[in-house]
């Protein structure tokens, strides 16, 4: 079988490798209160990055706010039906070529202001998947997830 990366989901990560150690939650949607999670943000241009990271600092789900997205749904991929902020919407399965044991998913939601969000989660187990999963569907985007209009 030939493995692809999802070119949203490289961009994405791309673009998160050069992070520096943040946790505003200025743009970002609210977590989950008792989640245990903080957010690495940056933004680059009109748009916002996130990664919601563990305790032990590894990343339990990113996003990224902005007008449009590269992230183009396939049918065929679909797997979970969930609600994310009171939207219904699927994971899509996505493979990760260098690391074929892990359980990729993503999706994107359309906000109320008219941009995006696209969410990816890079899961080493099924249990990690739940939670994460548990997780962005308490995700709040509101006042939080504003950018600045510069």
């Amino acid at each position: 079988m030939v493995k692809s990366i999802r070119a949203s989901i490289g961009l994405g990560l791309l673009a998160m490798a050069g992070f520096a150690q943040a946790q505003s939650t200025a743009t970002c949607p609210a977590l989950p209160a008792d989640s245990g999670l903080t957010w690495e943000t940056k933004m680059a241009g009109e748009t916002q990055f996130c990664r919601a990271l563990r305790a032990d600092g590894s990343e339990a789900f990113g996003l990224y706010i902005a007008t449009r997205t590269a992230f183009k749904p396939t049918r065929a991929n679909r797997a979970e039906e969930v609600n994310i902020d009171g939207r219904s919407t699927y994971w899509y399965r996505s493979e990760l070529a260098a690391q074929p044991d892990v359980q990729a998913r993503e999706t994107v939601i359309n906000l109320r202001d008219g941009r995006v969000a696209y969410l990816w989660i890079q899961a080493h187990s099924s249990q990690e998947l739940s939670s994460a999963m548990a997780q962005t569907g308490s995700l709040r985007f509101g006042n939080g997830a504003q950018l600045s209009s510069k």
